[in-house]
């Protein structure tokens, strides 16, 4: 099977985009792992199938390279451009993921903000560690000095901690910078580490407003793609209004050959 792709990445965050709205196409795991293939395939963090879906601009089906599906942060930005650039909408959307319905806007050419679901699981482990489910479930650990961690080998110990069971955790320690947070983040289903996560960068900075007890405003992400911003409002503890905001960008488009 012969299936037209088109690449795009988020802050290094980078995704397949398939336009099946025909629905003709059956998209197997097996399709998924030579798509996301780095060596064999496109290579990717993800695939992300669009299809319509009544009563929105279109509905939002992520695949991580393992064919486990879950709700994507950097993904749904990239999707809302890629939505853009077929003419599926203009600049405002609303459309179906694997966690609900979501808004977004197109700002400034390709920066993409995105309205995350709330109220958010938030659940304090310790004085600097927290569990947070922002469509997918993080774990976020305050540390010093990231960039000097064995990152993949500790991530590993949390990511297939028995206390997360078969579903696991994505995983993501981070540092604050005195005008924000850096961060480094584990995703499950790729299984290892990647340039950027936007659910992970949500979730880090809901903790960080958490432990600095700032009200309201933007809190900027240094992930080791790009940065990210998070808008949010927090009523003693309890966050809503929460927007992912970044760029995305087109890469390239093709074909490949699936079977």
């Amino acid at each position: 099977m012969i299936i037209q792709f088109y690449k795009y990445q988020g802050t290094g965050n980078d995704f397949i985009l398939i336009d099946d709205r025909a629905e003709r196409l059956e998209i197997k795991n097996e399709h998924i792992l030579k798509l996301c293939s780095r060596k064999y395939g496109i290579g990717s963090d993800g695939v992300i199938v669009i299809r319509d879906k009544k009563g929105y601009d279109f509905e939002m089906i992520f695949y991580n390279p393992d064919g486990s599906q879950s709700f994507c942060g950097n993904g749904s930005r990239c999707a809302v451009l890629f939505a853009h650039h077929m003419g599926i909408i203009t600049r405002e959307t609303k459309f179906l993921s694997t966690d609900g319905v979501h808004e977004a806007i197109i700002k400034d050419g390709s920066i993409v903000e995105l309205k995350m679901n709330d109220p958010v699981n938030f659940n304090q482990k310790g004085d600097l560690t927290f569990f947070i489910n922002t469509g997918s479930p993080h774990y976020v650990e305050f540390r010093n000095e990231i960039d000097d961690l064995d990152f993949v080998n500790e991530s590993k110990k949390i990511r297939y901690n028995e206390e997360y069971n078969d579903a696991g955790v994505n995983v993501n320690f981070v540092e604050k910078n005195g005008v924000g947070i850096k961060m480094r983040t584990y995703e499950r289903g790729v299984e290892n580490e990647t340039l950027s996560c936007g659910t992970g960068v949500t979730a880090a900075a809901l903790a960080y407003a958490d432990c600095e007890t700032i009200e309201s405003g933007e809190i900027e992400v240094i992930t080791a793609g790009g940065k990210l911003k998070v808008r949010y409002n927090n009523n003693a503890g309890q966050f809503t209004d929460i927007w992912l905001i970044g760029p995305a960008q087109y890469v390239f488009k093709g074909d490949m050959d699936v079977s």
